[in-house]
């Protein structure tokens, strides 16, 4: 579970009030959506003491290839729209499951099986959950 380790080292952001509306979060989806994930969730962890974010957004990929392109999509649109770069990334080597990290929202693109296995949103059972379509 080598992908969680950069989870445990990153500082806590002092941000407050971050919801699903907010532009960090919103030009995430985005960013997703335009690369075409599969099953795009996201996971409201404010509530959850133990949580190591606000939110985690989870979705699928079919191929390495479409992980690539939808973790390269959310780096850059960020980037541009909101000129934040991610606080840590990991898994661009093996691209079964990307993590990037805005601190307070971590993005976990994964590939189905990979998705299957580590079931996040399990894990994460006491979260509010919410899908969102295209």
């Amino acid at each position: 579970m080598a992908p969680l380790s950069v989870l445990a080292t990153r500082p806590k952001s002092n941000v407050s009030n971050l919801t699903r509306n907010s532009k960090l979060f919103k030009t995430i989806i985005k960013a997703i959506q335009a690369k075409k994930a599969e099953n795009i969730v996201s996971l409201d962890l404010r509530k959850i003491p133990e949580s190591v974010a606000d939110f985690f957004i989870i979705c699928e990929a079919t191929s390495t290839t479409q992980v690539k392109a939808i973790s390269d999509s959310v780096e850059t649109t960020v980037k541009d729209e909101i000129g934040e770069a991610p606080y840590k990334h990991e898994g661009y080597q093996a691209l079964q499951w990307v993590i990037i990290d805005y601190v307070n929202i971590v993005i976990h693109v994964m590939l189905p099986d990979t998705r299957k296995f580590y079931r996040l949103e399990e894990m994460w059972s006491d979260a509010n959950v919410m899908e969102h379509a295209d």
